[in-house]
């Protein structure tokens, strides 16, 4: 069943984001969404009731608004730097390191997922103790990494799966 569950919400995003609804493509649409879902349906649905799987999806639901009100933001401030007259001045890549207390494996891959998805901050690595390696193109995105902002975005994803101790 998770299978199935797994290739529906493949199926969704890939309708919305490909915008192509013509027979050859949603046969490839179809395919790739199954064998995606045949190889990682245990990633997004691992051992739980059918209530807990759909409270899980749920959450994640109400997840995406603030994730994309962050990656809004976040093009806000890339934006300005690419446009900014000096922005030279203004980029100092680094990378950083910051230890989550995020557990499961899902917890981790949407924590490395959500913060490649903000502009400006790429996940490099995620190492088995949950140590993340990021870069960061400017302070205030690494700030914002080692700050409050991955502090809040932690918690909410914490929330999604039910982590304890969060």
């Amino acid at each position: 069943m998770t299978v199935l569950y797994t290739f529906l919400i493949l199926s969704g995003f890939w309708i919305l984001l490909s915008g192509n609804f013509d027979a050859f493509h949603l046969i490839l649409g179809a395919l790739s969404c199954g064998l995606v879902s045949f190889l990682s349906h245990d990633l997004l649905f691992q051992k739980r009731d059918e209530k807990g799987r759909l409270a899980t999806a749920w959450r994640f639901v109400l997840y995406l608004p603030w994730l994309f009100w962050q990656i809004f933001l976040a093009n806000l401030h890339v934006a300005s730097l690419a446009l900014h007259p000096r922005a030279s001045d203004h980029l100092d890549p680094r990378i950083i390191r910051f230890k989550s207390k995020l557990k499961k494996d899902i917890a981790r891959v949407t924590l490395a997922n959500s913060i490649t998805l903000t502009p400006g901050t790429i996940t490099v690595h995620v190492l088995e103790d949950g140590e993340f390696v990021v870069h960061a193109i400017t302070p205030k995105a690494a700030g914002d990494l080692s700050g409050e902002f991955q502090g809040e975005m932690e918690k909410r994803i914490a929330w999604i799966f039910k982590e304890e101790g969060r």
